[in-house]
């Protein structure tokens, strides 16, 4: 009995150096695919302007290289060599580390911020008096000055890898990468508190990871990629890109017209006030559609609801003579203070949570979560005080530091609970930041021009677009390691390596590319405008924006009581999340996808019942691999032969 017991314990020790081993094994394989996914998005979003995966929530290049990984896995290693066959686990790793190396080199994060650390040098002249402006306050040791480096950075045909470029660059690149880490990590931790509350009491349903959890199930299943309805939809969607990818290198072929720009009928209405209603595209991505349709439909139907409710604002406006008030409807205003609502609404429905969450702090009691709350705590206070002293030391006033990142941190957790609850294909917060808020709310003389002149390099996490978050991107793949009864630990290291490799990696080639280009030649061009902007304000100044905070106190309101009517009347079909998601700009690319789905979607729970909703969702999971695969293969066309080619989501 000894000899027996002493084998099961000898076994499963062995069991847990295997499992280790393993665990550590799916990190190594993203450690190398993160540089040459990043290479891919740099190349084919930032100088072909083209692909634009990292815009969105399911990023298709991600889905890709898990396919491939998992095809391999299923046809050759588990048929082979069963005893190294990749796990469910292994493969949520690779999920997870492979979208935030990308996130990182996304349209709204690396690609804005490495052209804002040299413009406010190179394109400054006398005419913009920009070095008397502002250029004192600009950290040196944050950006790139030096105009021997910025004359082949912005001309190209040249090399990074020269002595002079890599030690200018080399400096300002680390400082960078380690506070985008430290920035993620507090993010993690956040995430570490709340992921209980939404994930287990009010079980949001994570529409996002709805693909990827069935892809990964049992490291991969054949009867998966054998349903019939799933092959159907993969015809649909690989066709499509098919037929549309030829058109675009022999216009003979017939197009099959989808994309945002194919369709405008806002360009029929030309009388007063119907023009107000400006541009009003219908793209119909398939793709977007089978995304949609793994939404709650109370929630699809709130998000294109508010987009029209937005468009109708305009035209209303224009009929009263409000849009002579600059700014009417202050879409973004209402935005700012929707999600600031959400943020609210979201922390007194976790009030109970954060309560125990308090005391487990003290405690250090919780064995739920990858690591004590306690420790989750220390980390957050550590961050933001690293994340202060970084600020402070590049020239800000720490009167504006904590409420900077107070409010950054707002619209990261309102971001996270709408991506857990509502997962749109796509969410684009244009201009809406801290630094803007808080110039709206202070004034440009409170805020002051050292803190203005920061703003810009801040642009790429809390400015352009919100996009690529982190922090949603954390979550879901936390709850994919929660439905995958995962030891959710080796993911949280997994996560940190994946920051600091993506990070780095995304520099690396992004200025390679520069160097290679030219900067000028490259068109991303989000970040354009942000030193004018700042010219504007300094040359400016102004006090309070009153109007603009009357509108964020109305999306502040509206948004309380959207919360209160959801409360009081189960019917409400009115959600918060959309009304916050569509007074913005980003849900134009999307929102008749949404119209589609939530319509496909009612018929089908109406009349066909939950059979047919399994079908259904079979056939969507189709459409969308089809449409990433092929999408994914015309991208890979262009990195080869270093042209254009066909873009199946315009972003």
């Amino acid at each position: 009995m000894f000899c027996s017991l002493n084998y099961e314990i000898c076994q499963n020790m062995q069991e847990k150096k295997d499992k280790n081993r393993i665990g550590w094994r799916s990190i190594i394989i993203s450690f190398v695919l993160i540089p040459l996914n990043n290479f891919w998005i740099m190349q084919v979003e930032g100088v072909w302007n083209t692909g634009h995966s990292t815009c969105l929530s399911l990023m298709w290049h991600v889905v890709i290289n898990l396919l491939i990984i998992i095809l391999i896995n299923v046809f050759i290693i588990k048929r082979y060599m069963p005893k190294y066959a990749l796990t469910q686990s292994e493969l949520i790793i690779i999920y997870s580390m492979l979208t935030l190396g990308a996130s990182i080199s996304g349209r709204d994060m690396l690609q804005i911020l490495i052209p804002v650390m040299a413009w406010a040098f190179w394109f400054a002249t006398p005419e913009n008096e920009w070095s008397e402006l502002f250029h004192q306050y600009i950290p040196r040791w944050l950006t790139i000055s030096d105009n021997r480096v910025l004359r082949d950075f912005y001309g190209g045909k040249s090399s990074l890898y020269t002595h002079l470029n890599i030690r200018t660059w080399l400096v300002p690149v680390l400082w960078w990468s380690l506070f985008i880490v430290v920035l993620g990590f507090v993010m993690i931790c956040l995430n570490v508190i709340i992921r209980k509350q939404w994930t287990k009491n009010e079980r949001l349903s994570y529409p996002i990871i709805q693909l990827p959890m069935a892809i990964v199930e049992d490291g991969g299943k054949l009867s998966f990629f054998r349903d019939r309805f799933l092959l159907i939809g993969f015809i649909c969607g690989a066709g499509l890109n098919i037929i549309n990818g030829l058109h675009f290198l022999f216009p003979i072929v017939p197009n099959i017209p989808v994309s945002y720009l194919d369709h405008d009928i806002g360009k029929y209405f030309t009388s007063r006030p119907w023009n107000a209603i400006g541009s009003l595209r219908l793209p119909l991505y398939p793709f977007a559609v089978g995304l949609g349709f793994f939404l709650p439909l109370d929630l699809s139907f709130s998000i294109w609801f508010f987009y029209l409710f937005r468009k109708a604002q305009e035209v209303l406006g224009s009929a009263m003579g409000l849009n002579a008030l600059p700014g009417f409807p202050y879409s973004n205003q209402q935005s700012s203070g929707a999600w600031i609502g959400i943020f609210f609404v979201a922390i007194w429905l976790s009030r109970n949570h954060l309560k125990l969450v308090a005391r487990n702090i003290f405690s250090g009691e919780n064995k739920d979560e990858s690591f004590s709350y306690r420790i989750a705590f220390i980390g957050i206070l550590s961050g933001i005080v690293f994340l202060s002293i970084f600020c402070y030391r590049a020239g800000m006033s720490f009167n504006i530091i904590l409420p900077f990142f107070l409010i950054f941190f707002m619209l990261s957790i309102a971001i996270t609970r709408m991506r857990a609850e509502l997962g749109p294909p796509t969410h684009e917060l244009v201009n809406m930041n801290s630094g803007n808020i808080l110039v709206d709310i202070l004034g440009t003389r409170r805020v002051g021009a050292n803190n203005l002149s920061i703003f810009p390099l801040f642009w790429f996490f809390s400015g352009r677009g919100y996009r690529s978050h982190l922090m949603p991107h954390q979550l879901e793949s936390f709850k994919m390691a929660e439905r995958a009864n995962m030891d959710s630990r080796k993911l949280v290291y997994g996560m940190i390596i994946a920051m600091t490799i993506g990070g780095l990696s995304a520099f690396w080639a992004l200025l390679h590319l520069s160097y290679k280009w030219g900067m000028s030649m490259i068109p991303i061009g989000h970040d354009s405008g942000v030193y004018s902007m700042l010219q504007v304000r300094l040359s400016n100044p102004i006090g309070t924006d009153v109007p603009s905070v009357i509108f964020m106190i109305i999306g502040l309101a509206f948004t309380f009581f959207l919360m209160f009517m959801r409360t009081l009347f189960l019917w409400w079909p009115l959600h918060p999340a959309g009304y916050a998601l569509s007074m913005n700009f980003g849900i134009d690319y999307i929102w008749s996808c949404l119209v589609f789905s939530s319509i496909i979607k009612w018929l089908v729970l109406k009349f066909g019942g939950i059979q047919l909703h399994k079908k259904t969702m079979m056939f969507f999971f189709g459409i969308i691999l089809g449409e990433y695969c092929t999408g994914g293969f015309w991208s890979l066309i262009s990195v080869i032969l270093q042209q254009r080619t066909y873009d199946f989501y315009h972003a």
